[in-house]
């Protein structure tokens, strides 16, 4: 009678914990207008805490440090928005053009590939290739984008309120926790790991970006700043992510130049994707931060739900920070390890 309760009541509890994330996760989908804006100034804040400590560090005062990074983080916002929102508005005009164009090339694509005795049915092929769903969820992540910028006011003034509070925080903790030195020794631990893996992640993704950007500009693709930008916030997401950004770029080139240029902006992509995600990053952030490929993908699809593509992409670093999190503490470390991938020494 015993087991039977205690069986019944492991299946109640797990259930109880089911119906709890259910209705977490639905009222984050309901909130996600006012979500989105604090996830985001969270991130912006973790990237900007260490400059500002620095400064801090040099003898600068907290309100002054503040305003520097303030300034900074407006300058690069107005550059950006500068450089992105006219190419963007062009791009969506040009968009039925380009679906023409390439709908046309696959034409003569399949007409080629059935004089070599490859017989493949053209509406599958087209459909297949078609440009609306890719350059739909472009679309999407650079609207988002936008109404990043319309909630700037909101934001900057979350990220102004997270790092004024950043330094005063462990103190307030010491006062709270039961048993201080050990909860802050493991806070510090993830605190450190998280503002570490976000500012190399921010700066490896930043310089991705940039030479997407050059290679495009010198072979001559439309739009070449959109594309070093998808490439920049995609790859926050490891491998699905180079996939996701390289695949607009590479149609357009197909629309615009042929399969030669299509090729060469592929590879492009690739050995930037290699060189940068796969050698200099994993250097740089050291082990124990690789995900599995099936939370990668799992999370990615269920922020993106959640939170819209602004979710999509903080989907990885959310998951990334809660395994740093959960390393920290000796009782987690085994749901950190089901989230790392086989090869994870960490």
């Amino acid at each position: 009678m015993d087991d039977l309760v205690k069986h019944t009541t492991k299946k109640t509890s797990a259930l109880v914990i089911l119906a709890s994330f259910v209705i977490v996760v639905a009222g984050m989908k309901a909130a996600n207008s006012l979500l989105v804006p604090f996830f985001l100034a969270i991130f912006i804040a973790v990237i900007c805490a260490p400059p500002m400590f620095w400064l801090q560090r040099k003898g600068l005062p907290k309100v002054l440090a503040l305003s520097l990074i303030l300034v900074a983080i407006l300058l690069i916002g107005f550059l950006f928005g500068l450089l992105i929102v006219p190419s963007l508005n062009d791009f969506l005009s040009s968009l039925p053009d380009y679906q023409k164009q390439l709908s046309s090339t696959m034409a003569d694509l399949i007409i080629w590939m059935r004089g070599k005795g490859i017989n493949i049915p053209q509406k599958e092929l087209t459909g297949a290739l078609h440009p609306g769903w890719v350059m739909t969820l472009a679309g999407d992540i650079f609207s988002a984008l936008s109404n990043v910028f319309a909630n700037a006011f909101m934001i900057l003034l979350a990220v102004v309120f997270i790092l004024l509070e950043a330094a005063d925080f462990p103190v307030k903790l010491r006062v709270m926790l039961k048993n201080p030195e050990k909860s802050l020794s493991a806070i510090e631990k993830f605190s450190q790991n998280a503002k570490r893996y976000l500012v190399i992640k921010t700066a490896v993704s930043a310089l991705e970006g940039v030479v997407i950007w050059l290679w495009l500009i010198i072979i001559g693709i439309d739009y070449p700043i959109l594309w070093g930008t998808l490439s920049f916030l995609m790859n926050f997401i490891p491998n699905i992510g180079a996939m996701i950004a390289a695949l607009p770029a590479v149609l357009l080139a197909l629309v615009q130049y042929g399969p030669w240029s299509a090729l060469l902006t592929g590879v492009g992509f690739i050995v930037v994707n290699v060189v940068l995600g796969n050698l200099v990053e994993p250097k740089l952030m050291g082990k124990g931060l690789n995900l599995s490929t099936l939370v990668v993908f799992f999370s990615m699809v269920l922020w993106g739900w959640v939170l819209g593509p602004v979710g999509m992409i903080l989907s990885v670093p959310m998951t990334s920070l809660a395994k740093i999190a959960f390393e920290s503490y000796e009782e987690t470390r085994g749901i950190a390890v089901m989230l790392g991938s086989s090869h994870d020494d960490g």
